[in-house]
């Protein structure tokens, strides 16, 4: 069965770090894109980052400067830095999979959740004092 399964989330004050992790289960994470998604209560779902096969990122402008991500795909794992954590950020964090690699000519992952064919079931990230 193929799965993605997030890690790593928690309870954070104001202004710490954290590191979320998404690992797949019964496949290769090698020719995907991964993105990282999260939702709030009462908020649509938001891309925070991705990262295409041939490790090229992209950010959103709310997190960017304060988020790193990457991939290890010997592990089949790819990771979320998130610092400088502010309670905006709080919110339930999905890492999905987007069996194209890439997208366009140079081949950059996007943003966009229905490009992603596959979801993991989450992890809470709260950021709070």
């Amino acid at each position: 069965q193929l799965q993605l399964v997030e890690s790593g989330g928690g309870l954070v004050q104001p202004g710490g770090s954290l590191r979320v992790s998404c690992a797949a289960s019964g496949f290769s994470l090698r020719n995907y894109a991964i993105g990282w998604f999260r939702q709030a209560p009462g908020k649509e779902r938001e891309g925070v980052s991705c990262i295409s096969s041939g490790f090229i990122t992209d950010y959103a402008e709310s997190v960017a400067g304060r988020v790193t991500i990457s991939r290890d795909n010997a592990e089949d794992t790819v990771y979320l830095q998130i610092d400088g954590l502010k309670p905006e950020d709080t919110a339930v964090y999905y890492c999905a999979a987007d069996a194209a690699g890439g997208h366009g000519p140079a081949g950059r992952c996007v943003r966009r959740p229905n490009e992603y064919d596959l979801w993991g079931q989450g992890t809470q990230v709260t950021v709070s004092s």
